[in-house]
């Protein structure tokens, strides 16, 4: 891989990564009214999700998903299905007291299969293995270089909205700031879905 496919291949990481999306949105929700040490086991999961479904592209299962539509719209569907769900438990709390207990906990499992529903992370890991991986001499190699790339930017992406949640925990926890907070996380969840219909 030339430093111009590698600089590419950063400046696509840094643009999908940091921009919002279901894994961002929840790990900023979670450490928001958990705090960051409980967030920190989605932050941990969203990487090693993310690195398993870029290997299982690499390995050919991303051509399957994409030759077969009713396999696709099965994903999206759960997907669509998971983020409403979990927009639906995020808006109903208020009170960090509330948000502590078991309506909001996604715990490291469930980041993991987060990654397998969540089509901004099979489009990301389609365009890699499409662009930077399959047809190549070196796949292997490449494969090497990128998965390590990808699983660094999706922990530091994760965790720094993470931080930014928890930063904002005591100033969420006045008045009805952490209720409206919630509901606009959970908007942000609702749009992601609606977003995922479309594509």
């Amino acid at each position: 891989m030339n430093w111009q496919e590698f600089t590419a291949l950063l400046v696509l990481a840094t643009a999908m990564s940091f921009s919002p999306g279901p894994n961002t949105t929840l790990s900023t929700a979670l450490a928001a009214n958990g705090g960051l040490p409980r967030a920190m086991r989605f932050v941990m999961a969203v990487p090693v999700g993310w690195t398993l479904l870029l290997a299982l592209s690499a390995a050919g299962i991303g051509a399957l998903v994409v030759a077969m539509p009713s396999l696709r719209l099965a994903i999206k569907a759960l997907g669509i299905g998971y983020l409403l769900w979990l927009a639906y438990k995020l808006s109903g709390s208020g009170t960090l007291g509330k948000a502590d207990g078991a309506n909001l906990t996604v715990g490291f499992g469930q980041g993991v299969m987060l990654q397998f529903v969540n089509i901004k992370a099979w489009l990301l890991a389609l365009t890699l293995v499409a662009g930077w991986i399959a047809g190549q001499p070196d796949a292997f190699g490449r494969f090497v270089i990128v998965a390590p790339v990808m699983l660094v930017y999706a922990f530091a992406s994760n965790f720094a909205y993470a931080l930014v949640g928890a930063l904002l925990r005591e100033w969420l926890a006045k008045g009805a700031r952490l209720l409206w907070f919630n509901r606009a996380m959970g908007l942000v969840l609702v749009l992601t879905a609606w977003w995922m219909v479309t594509v």
